[in-house]
């Protein structure tokens, strides 16, 4: 067991998915007397293991010092105009449609970040834990307050190892275990309204080994942090690599077995492992209409969204938006089908794709 006050594992590793081809950091918040005792088993010598179907590897481990206080520094000073807030939900029957980015704007202030949020239009934002952990208890609880003050939807996504459905509970289970419990701690402290995670692999056993594996692991999860006072809402998400685990079945099996556990639909690994078919409004469709089965009475659907490259049915990047042929308009048109509401996330790599995915989905609605 590590206690190293503030500071922070950084495990980078070749992750499949979100970051395809690039070395990305998996950083683990161990206890400390202000981190509200997030005590986790760290193997450092084992973290080859996290990514499975990236072969072997290489793997750098280094430690990252977190600052536990950062400066609250300026006020938001957000003036109204024609892009405010009084147009930035758009609003069908009962139903709302929020839309943000993947990644906080800023990372100097809570301030900062929600007046560049506020300034671009957006009424939601993910929390972006993929690579490591930056965000101290202290930040998120100030960006939670300031997000409710303005009406923007925070979630959070765990980082990429902390995935369910382990061979066996050592320690490759531990950590996920521990990464799921801090981003939990996390979207508590700033009030998010769900903590999206990555559902594994299969690990050469059938799907429904591996669905139940993951299952039955979720339920230890929950177990705990129930003790700690931290038991939100999950969502596991559709993933895009047609012969592994994720698919919008396996993600909808899920969601039905684990109450707690929400569908997060996302469109662009869909378009890539269906060889690119999710061009009409009716697959938009029919996809909501399976989900909006499954989640509980006013709990949005909760959207991924980017342009993407794929080959072979498997993605490789995101796009700018644009560049591919994954298109908004039958998304919006299908959303307009729902008295649900949505929260779209936007994975575009830039903020030009955001605007423009932003445009599409709040311009059809009336």
């Amino acid at each position: 067991m590590l206690t190293l006050g503030d500071a922070v594992p950084v495990i980078a590793a070749e992750a499949p998915g979100r970051i395809l081809g690039e070395r990305i950091a998996v950083a683990l918040a161990v206890g400390g007397a202000q981190k509200r005792g997030d005590d986790v088993e760290v193997p450092l010598g084992d973290a080859a293991g996290l990514a499975p179907e990236v072969g072997k590897p290489q793997i750098d481990v280094q430690l990252e010092q977190l600052d536990a206080r950062r400066s609250l520094g300026h006020w938001l000073k957000v003036a109204g105009g024609s892009d405010g807030a009084q147009w930035q939900i758009r609003s069908r029957g009962m139903a709302q449609t929020r839309i943000g980015p993947a990644r906080v704007p800023s990372r100097e202030t809570p301030e900062e970040a929600v007046s560049l949020l506020l300034e671009r239009g957006y009424t939601a934002c993910e929390i972006d834990f993929e690579g490591k952990f930056w965000m101290d208890y202290p930040w998120a609880e100030r960006f939670g307050e300031l997000a409710r003050e303005n009406d923007i939807a925070l979630s959070v996504h765990a980082p990429i190892a902390g995935f369910m459905g382990h061979l066996e509970r050592g320690k490759k289970y531990n950590m996920a275990t521990g990464m799921l419990d801090h981003s939990a701690g996390v979207a508590v402290a700033c009030g998010a309204e769900v903590v999206v995670f990555h559902p594994g692999f299969l690990l050469e056993r059938e799907r429904e080994a591996a669905l139940e594996s993951v299952a039955d692991q979720l339920g230890s999860v929950r177990e705990r942090l129930e003790g700690k006072g931290r038991a939100v809402p999950f969502g596991v998400e559709v993933m895009g690599r047609v012969r592994d685990l994720g698919s919008l079945d396996d993600v909808l099996w899920i969601a039905e077995r684990v109450e707690w556990v929400r569908p997060v639909i996302d469109f662009a690994h869909m378009h890539a492992t269906s060889d690119g078919a999710y061009v009409e409004v009716g697959i938009f469709a029919e996809a909501l209409t399976r989900a909006d089965a499954v989640l509980e009475d006013g709990a949005p659907f909760h959207i991924h969204f980017s342009d993407i490259a794929y080959a072979n049915r498997n993605e490789t990047k995101h796009l700018p938006y644009g560049e591919g042929t994954l298109r908004a308009e039958p998304l919006a048109e299908a959303l307009a089908r729902f008295d649900r509401p949505a929260t779209v996330i936007s994975e575009s790599p830039d903020e030009e794709s955001h605007q423009a995915i932003r445009s599409i989905l709040l311009g059809s609605r009336v």
